[in-house]
């Protein structure tokens, strides 16, 4: 059992876009963030006009960035990793397959986020070594509604265990 916080929420309004802070933003089922890329479906070039539940949140653990910055010595912050929600006391690898929420919004976890080149293009040299397997969470917008910092992060099925 867990339960855990949102701390930050990021969206980039268009491919390749810088991304920027939000206090709240609305989770749209079967699209993604409104505003955001990948919910106008304006996203990388190779998901452009098409929708795809893997693309509509990513999630990543303050947890995993503080490691990944003290073993790696570089400078990694929330935004620079192109994730979505920022979150503190979920785990995030574990959610694989589950449903969980954040405040009413229903999420279900779909795969691990790798980091990817794109990523190590854009900011440092070694960042994807540095996030390999704490890279985040994809996951699909089961029920939508609103998102805001601070909301809590927890299992649809109480009896949902970590690790």
């Amino acid at each position: 059992m867990f339960a855990g916080r949102l701390l930050a929420i990021a969206i980039a309004r268009e491919a390749k876009g810088p991304m920027e802070a939000v206090a709240s933003v609305e989770a749209v089922a079967g699209e993604g963030l409104r505003g955001d890329r990948y919910g106008a479906g304006i996203g990388a070039a190779q998901f452009r006009g098409r929708r795809k539940p893997e693309n509509e949140v990513t999630l990543i653990a303050e947890e995993a960035i503080a490691a990944a910055c003290q073993e790696s010595g570089l400078p990694i912050e929330h935004l620079i990793t192109r994730r979505n929600l920022l979150t503190t006391g979920v785990p995030l690898n574990d959610l694989v397959g589950k449903t969980f929420r954040v405040g009413e919004v229903e999420l279900k976890g779909l795969e691990l986020c790798q980091p990817c080149g794109y990523l190590e293009k854009r900011t440092f040299p070694f960042i994807k070594q540095a996030l390999h397997n704490r890279g985040g969470l994809r996951a699909m917008i089961v029920r939508g509604g609103q998102i805001a910092i601070g909301n809590e992060i927890a299992p649809v099925n109480p009896g949902l265990q970590a690790g």
